[in-house]
This record gives structure tokens, C-alpha cells and sequence, in this order.
């Protein structure tokens, strides 16, 4: 007998709420089997939503808590979470198809952001400033308020996390709309937050699409601020409204990471960097390594060496140890990277490896084989982000070259250099324009290490003292003890403006 798929609601006011009308089906993406059913709130909910965490964060119940509070709470969620990861790994790899080798590894570190934000909320000083004078001027940071985070589907967890562990620490009220295709592991959030001693409304999980849900809750007037991660487009759609109401934004962007290969490294060693570079999440994270930029005088040897360790990649079921590459997240996903291949081939490239749709051992799932495309600097597939384990390999001619294309695109989120030389490592690293320069590594996140791009990359940080005073206001007392107010005094002495 087939077991019912069951249903998680929205997570409001510190429980799981009634069902809505309308609903939407979670599939697992290795095997397009439903496994859940989630809400698709309306917008007169949205709006309730928002008005009750206006009202929670006025009362006060954990926007003027003190910092040894805050960080007891986050503290303890972070132990909490770490019991629990292997019922969080296990989800995660259902609802995005990673393989569980990934989410073990990824997911073991969530906790660290709670920890480290729970700490920098118990730390967190003030400052007093060298004004002029017989006077004293205090700087207090002060939550902004109610604040909307758009989470997406690639990192459930640890990408909700990030962002709700700065804003709780900072004291504002948070409400989260987790991507639709990946919802599941953001709503088990909920309870563990309660647990933790968090009170009941400060923690919001509204679910639905972004295009309805997730716009009515962005074009609010009552938010404090909004935090997304997603593609250019949403943020274009969010934008003019947040102007509007003077609402800020956080915007981690689209990215289209170049990785710089120099002949110092062994061959052996720069295959492996463009493997975990490009292949990590099938290839859908925000930095993934989608423009390989080799050296001429390591090319050859590089090109033969990748294309041998590319077919041999273990595709498959993603619950299996020994897989290394999963799936994409969606039907969508799949003709988009087919879309891409077939224009690279259009535009002249060519096709060393993989470039085919597939499937998994049950003939099912959204499976996109590894893909490796020779490819022109200008070409569509090296200049715009697929999203997917489809990969750009270009040869370049000089260390010049290298910076110009790396610097080509509108993308500027990551990027790595590799080379054993010292010298040509801070050179090249100092040239390129992105966010994240990594010498030697890819992919490498610490919650202290601000996380964020530059062009169309987004605006703002992620991660680090930058994250948690983004989500601050900044409050000037000044204590005048010694200035007197004889302005308009007949024969004023001493008479200060400014």
C-alpha cells in the first residue's frame, strides 16, 4: 500500500497552521516521486503574517532581549541542529537530489553559523566617537525590525541559516520564504528554534511560489529589510517596490566564477580544482567554477586528463554513498542545460564530454550528464550562468589574458587562481574583479568571511561582522556636559553651532 503523501504547513506564531486552499507538490528530483505537499499562501495571509510580526517585534518579546538571551538561543539551536543532522542530511539529499556524501560533509558545518553569530551577538561592542569637545558621543546598533528572506533551492539549509542566524542575533523579527522546490528542511526549523527557548512569532516559515507568495511579502511597506538569494531577475522584480517604501536589500546574485589554472601546478592537481570546482551540486551553486581558464602551456596535457576524469563520474542514485553526481532540481533545470549545450555547439564549440540529458538506475530523475565544452572567451556559454554541471574549458595565451577574460563578464562573485608561484598568486588574485578571490581552493565558507559580489553579482554580504550590522540600525547619542547654549545670548561667548 502506497503511503500517503503528507502535508507540512507553514510555520506561523509557533506552529504548524491549517492547511491553505491551494498546495503544492515537493518531488524528489532522482526519482520525481512526491514526498511532500507544502502551502501556497495567498496574499491576505501574507499580509496577517506580516502584521503580526510587526506587532511581536513592537512588544518586544526578542527585539529588545538582552545579548546573553539572544545568545543562549542560538547556541542551544545550534546543538539541537547538530544532533539532529542525519534526519537534516537525509531530507536534504530527498528534496534536492545531492548526493549524501555532499549534504554530510556541507551540512556538519551549519551549526557554526549559529554558533559564531550567537557569539558575535554576546560580544558585539559599541563605540564612543572623538568628537570635538566637552562632549560624548555613544553609537548603539538597534534591530531594523521585521525582515523577509528569500532562500533558494540549491542549499536549503545552510543558506536559511546563514541569514537567520545574523538577523536573529541582531534582535529583528524574521520571516522566510524557502524555494518551493526545497522546502522541507527550512520548515523542520521551526520546532527546533521553539525548543531552543526562541518565542513563539519571532521565527516565521511562509511557503508558497515566489511569484506570488514571495512578491506579496516583498512588496510590503512594513518590512525592515529584505535578504535574497536568487537570479538577477528576481531581484530586478523586488527592487523598484522595496525603492518605494525606502526598504533595503541584501542580494546575493548570479555568478559565473572563473578558474584561473597556471602552469606551476601539476596537472594532476589543477584537474582536481576544475573537478570540485565545477562538478560540487551539479554544478548549481552560485560560484560554481563554470569557466575554466588554462594556461596554453598547461592546456593539453589539463584538457586530456579532465575529460578522462569527467566520464568517469559516478552518476546516480543520490542516497548511495559512492555517487558523486546527483541531480538537478527540476525538469526546467535539465532543458536549460541542454539549451546551453546546443547553443555552445551553435556557437562553434566543442563538446569533449557528456552535453546529454539521463537519468538515474530507475530510469528516472532530472540527471544532466558532467559536461565539458571547448569554447570561445565570447561565447554564450562562457559569459552566462547555467546553473548546472556545464562547463566552459578555455585556452588562454598569458597571465593577462587569464585577468581579461576572468574580468569579462557582468558575473563578479567568485573566483579561484591557482599557481605555485607566490608572486603570481597575489598579483592575478589582486586584479580580479569579484567579491571572493581564492588562491589555491574553491568553494571554501566561514561564517566569519563576508560572502557577497560586485556587479550583477548583488549587493551586500552574507556571512561575518558585515552580515550582523547589516541587519542594525545605528543610534548616535550625544552627551553634551560642557557646551553651553548661549547662541543668542546678547554678548555670547564661547557660542558653538556644530
Amino acid at each position: 500500500m502506497t503511503e500517503p503523501v503528507p502535508h507540512i504547513s507553514n510555520w506561523i506564531n509557533g506552529s504548524y497552521t491549517t492547511p491553505t486552499p491551494q498546495q503544492i507538490q515537493v518531488l524528489n528530483p532522482a526519482t520525481e516521486a512526491p514526498i511532500a505537499t507544502i502551502d501556497a499562501t495567498p496574499q491576505d495571509t501574507v499580509q496577517s503574517i506580516i502584521t503580526d510580526s510587526v506587532r511581536a517585534f513592537n512588544d518586544g518579546q526578542w527585539s529588545k532581549t538582552e545579548p546573553s538571551d539572544r545568545f543562549k538561543v542560538l547556541s542551544t539551536a545550534a546543538r539541537l541542529l547538530r544532533a539532529r543532522l542525519p534526519e537534516f542530511v537525509a531530507l536534504e539529499t530527498r528534496q534536492t537530489g545531492r548526493p549524501i556524501r555532499e549534504m554530510q560533509t556541507q551540512l556538519a558545518r551549519v551549526p557554526e553559523w549559529l554558533e559564531y553569530f550567537a557569539s558575535l551577538a554576546r560580544v558585539h561592542e559599541g563605540r564612543v566617537t572623538p568628537f570635538k569637545g566637552p562632549v560624548v558621543n555613544t553609537l548603539t546598533r538597534l534591530p531594523l525590525g521585521v525582515v523577509a528572506q528569500i532562500t533558494p533551492y540549491n542549499h536549503p539549509l545552510l543558506i536559511a541559516t546563514k541569514k537567520i542566524a545574523a538577523a536573529l542575533a541582531a534582535a529583528n523579527l524574521v520571516i522566510v520564504k524557502p524555494s518551493e522546490l526545497a522546502p522541507l528542511s527550512v520548515l523542520k526549523l521551526g520546532p527546533l528554534f521553539q525548543e531552543a527557548g526562541l518565542p513563539d512569532g519571532v521565527l516565521q516559515i511562509v511557503c508558497g511560489y515566489g511569484y506570488e507568495t514571495g512578491k506579496f511579502l516583498c512588496e510590503s511597506p512594513l518590512l525592515a529589510k529584505i535578504d535574497l538569494t536568487g537570479g538577477l531577475a528576481t531581484y530586478r522584480a523586488i527592487a523598484p517596490v522595496a525603492a518605494r517604501n525606502l526598504i533595503p536589500i541584501t542580494a546575493e546574485l548570479g555568478g559565473k566564477a572563473p578558474v584561473c589554472l597556471f602552469p606551476s601546478v601539476e596537472v594532476e592537481r589543477a584537474v582536481q580544482a576544475a573537478l570540485f570546482a565545477g562538478f560540487i551540486a551539479s554544478g548549481q551553486t552560485c560560484v560554481t567554477g563554470s569557466r575554466l581558464l588554462v594556461h596554453v602551456d598547461l592546456y593539453e596535457g589539463f584538457k586530456e586528463i579532465l575529460e578522462k576524469r569527467v566520464r568517469a563520474l559516478r552518476i546516480g542514485d543520490p542516497t548511495d554513498v559512492r555517487t558523486q553526481i546527483g541531480t538537478v532540481i527540476s525538469p526546467a533545470a535539465v532543458e536549460r542545460c541542454k539549451g546551453f549545450v546546443d547553443r555552445a555547439v551553435q556557437d562553434g564549440g566543442k563538446v569533449l564530454c557528456g552535453g546529454r540529458p539521463t537519468t538515474g538506475p530507475n530510469g528516472k530523475g532530472f540527471f544532466f550528464e558532467p559536461t565539458i565544452i571547448e569554447a570561445r572567451a565570447d561565447s554564450h556559454l562562457a559569459c552566462n550562468e547555467v546553473f548546472g554541471p556545464v562547463i566552459a574549458l578555455i585556452k588562454c595565451e598569458s597571465e593577462e589574458q587569464v585577468v581579461a577574460i576572468a574580468n569579462g563578464t557582468p558575473f563578479a562573485l567568485g573566483a579561484s587562481v591557482w599557481t605555485n608561484d607566490f608572486n603570481q598568486a597575489h598579483r592575478v588574485a589582486a586584479k580580479i574583479d569579484a567579491g571572493i578571490v581564492w588562491i589555491n581552493g574553491h568553494h571554501l565558507n566561514d561564517p566569519s568571511s563576508p560572502w557577497g559580489g560586485f556587479k550583477e553579482s548583488g549587493i551586500g554580504k552574507e556571512n561575518g561582522l558585515e552580515a550582523y550590522e547589516s541587519y542594525t540600525k545605528v543610534k548616535s547619542t550625544v552627551i553634551n556636559y560642557g557646551v553651553a547654549p548661549v547662541w543668542f545670548d546678547d554678548e555670547a561667548t564661547n557660542a558653538r553651532y556644530g
